[in-house]
């Protein structure tokens, strides 16, 4: 009996590498050696204990069937509270959805506002998983190349500059990812006229918005109602497991993104979404940023070291956990090095054609996601794998 074929897509999907990363560096570590894991976006923080123990109470008090397709009224509530607390936007809690994490909630943006043809345009650098979403919509990803002297971030004149008559929307993300650079709110500003202008539709990924380590920019939820925005309880609340994340939309999409969510995802996890509302009391939220700022620290330590291992950062990170490094000193691809570095030193690292099609090959992203003392035995691995040539 043969199988059945597979779709076009799905015969030409690129991996996402770092995952691949991951599972070598696992098995190396199932073998007995000691991995310093920098290659995942995951922050190495437990989930709250007041966010464990409302998820507990839940099960123990049997909350495990479905909740409406666009989540509880309760959570939805609680973050149109903290869009006014922590950005003075106020967000009517009927424009949220919650989703199954920020995947979802790009997936259900996309849905919504890209019909199949149509171009979306992405930073490259950007998240690789964005343009497989977007091809997985029928639409086209295109790539908008960003550079190091615009932090790495797209500016008002290079999308008009790349908007085409197929174009419907540019999907940016600030801070981003894998570079950690964020859009000033002059710039987002003008890149959403440009946009209208044009009819299109802006979608940003917000998802490490809570992490920005000096002062941060109001959510473009407070002053652009047009912005589909996008958040995740995943990387400032250490949730990644829990899978849950949510997406504030324009007023006229409300009903017919409810729909798509009923039909696409039936619900976010229940369980999940009791366990988030403790996140938003003042004792979590202490401890939230005093996370941020050992983050911050580790930062600097990356930002000193780095440029004397032949590292050389061309855009200084504000937020996220990322540093995203020219490799080009050490002559060979990102790839071919992050494979000689795992094998060698036990460092596990991202290479750059993760992100960047075009340029990835001159680059590593690195996560600064283990403490400050593990980030210093990397970095001594490093030097030591350096010195070798």
């Amino acid at each position: 009996m043969r199988d059945p074929a597979l779709s076009g897509f799905a015969e030409v999907v690129e991996p996402f590498r770092v995952m691949d990363i991951l599972a070598r560096a696992q098995a190396a570590e199932r073998s007995g050696r000691d991995i310093i894991h920098l290659e995942v976006g995951e922050p190495d923080f437990p989930t709250p204990a007041a966010v464990i123990a409302a998820g507990g109470a839940a099960l123990a008090e049997g909350d495990t069937r479905y909740t409406p397709a666009h989540g509880t009224q309760a959570l939805r509530e609680a973050l149109s509270a903290d869009y006014r607390r922590r950005h003075g936007a106020e967000v009517d809690p009927e424009r949220i959805v919650i989703t199954a994490g920020a995947s979802a909630a790009i997936l259900l943006a996309l849905a919504a506002g890209v019909n199949l043809g149509e171009e979306v345009l992405l930073p490259d650098p950007g998240y690789a998983c964005n343009r497989q979403f977007v091809a997985a919509r029928g639409a086209t990803p295109v790539g908008l190349p960003v550079q190091a002297e615009h932090a790495f971030q797209p500016t008002a004149e290079s999308i008009a500059a790349a908007w085409g008559a197929n174009t419907r929307a540019v999907l940016l993300g600030s801070p981003a990812n894998p570079t950690g650079t964020c859009l000033s709110r002059d710039r987002l500003a003008a890149i959403v006229e440009t946009v209208r202008e044009r009819g299109g539709l802006v979608i940003m990924d917000e998802i490490y918005a809570q992490i920005v380590f000096d002062t941060p920019e109001p959510s473009a939820a407070a002053g652009f109602p047009d912005v589909v925005v996008i958040n995740s309880f995943s990387k400032y609340f250490a949730m990644t497991g829990w899978r849950l994340g949510w997406m504030v939309m324009p007023e006229a999409w409300v009903d017919p993104v409810r729909r798509l969510a009923q039909n696409l995802f039936v619900a976010p996890g229940t369980v999940a979404q009791a366990a988030a509302l403790a996140a938003f009391a003042p004792e979590t939220e202490a401890l939230l940023q005093s996370q941020v700022q050992e983050l911050k620290a580790r930062r600097d330590v990356l930002l000193d070291a780095l440029p004397r291992l032949g590292l050389e950062v061309q855009a200084r990170p504000e937020g996220a956990f990322y540093v995203w490094t020219d490799c080009r000193a050490h002559g060979v691809d990102s790839e071919a090095l992050c494979a000689r570095i795992l094998d060698e030193t036990g460092v596990a690292l991202t290479p750059g054609t993760d992100f960047s099609p075009t340029r990835g090959r001159d680059y590593v992203r690195i996560a600064y996601t283990q403490s400050e003392s593990r980030l210093r035995e990397a970095l001594e691995r490093l030097q030591t794998v350096f010195a070798r040539g």
